[in-house]
């Protein structure tokens, strides 16, 4: 297994447990439906993106996550405008309306998701920048697209961890994508996710682990019960605050849950 391809050890059956209680089925349905059609609305106008206001984007997002019957708690400073890096922990394929809520980017996705049906479609539609992450080779040029972006004064939102984690254990974040903060001379957003009840444990319920497929996991959210997703934006950091990628994604890496924090 190649390093750029980390493989997280969280599987639906060892990692995901169900709320407990869940939503009435017509509920759950009208939830799916709902979602579906927001999404759909999202590809219809993609091909007008550049004109669309970051703020109809922002609640187009938090539209999304609503409309997946989930509570949105947004904490922290809002990220700075111009050229900027977004990177967080990766739990869920809802974690990006999440970001999209927090500020509208470009997304640094793996190549298989121009498969997926609809969400594929709308991450190609959207700008996004693809990684072939099986393609050591092609590294260096992904980096170059990232810091040409970031130029540019785009966003782009990135997941370091490489894999997603069920939340209640994660990865460390690779250092690649840091180089195209320090090439671009642009800040790094650190933005820490967290899924939870209402009752305040943590839930798994969100997460889209291992063999899991697109739509068991999105009828896993719809048909929860009191699903709460949490956004703690941290400090940006600022440009040469850090000469290396090493100690950049070690400072950007959000720690655990429930962690002791200084």
């Amino acid at each position: 297994m190649s390093v750029w391809l980390p493989s997280a050890p969280c599987t639906p059956r060892a990692c995901v447990e169900t709320t407990g209680s869940t939503t009435a089925l017509p509920l759950a349905v009208l939830r799916l439906v709902t979602v579906l059609a927001v999404l759909l609305a999202g590809i219809t106008l993609t091909p007008f993106g550049r004109w669309i206001p970051a703020g109809w984007v922002r609640r187009w997002a938090r539209t999304i996550v609503r409309a997946a019957g989930v509570r949105l708690r947004v904490t922290g400073p809002g990220a700075p405008t111009g050229g900027l890096l977004l990177v967080a922990n990766h739990i869920s394929w809802l974690d990006i309306p999440l970001l999209a809520a927090v500020r509208p980017a470009r997304m640094l996705a793996k190549a298989e998701i121009r498969q997926w049906p609809v969400a594929g479609t709308l991450t190609a539609s959207s700008g996004a920048l693809f990684i072939e992450r099986d393609r050591l080779r092609a590294l260096p040029q992904t980096v170059a697209k990232i810091a040409d972006a970031l130029r540019e004064g785009r966003a782009v939102v990135a997941f370091p961890e490489g894999s997603t984690w069920c939340g209640k254990a994660q990865g460390h974040f690779r250092r690649a994508v840091f180089q195209a903060a320090l090439d671009a001379g642009v800040p790094v957003q650190p933005v820490r996710l967290h899924y939870r009840l209402t009752g305040g444990a943590a839930s798994t319920a969100a997460a889209f682990v291992g063999e899991d497929s697109l739509l068991t996991s999105v009828w896993r959210v719809v048909s929860a019960r009191g699903l709460v997703a949490e956004v703690e934006v941290r400090d940006a950091i600022a440009p040469g605050s850090h000469v290396d990628r090493r100690s950049l994604a070690r400072a950007a890496q959000p720690p655990m849950v429930g962690a002791h924090q200084a």
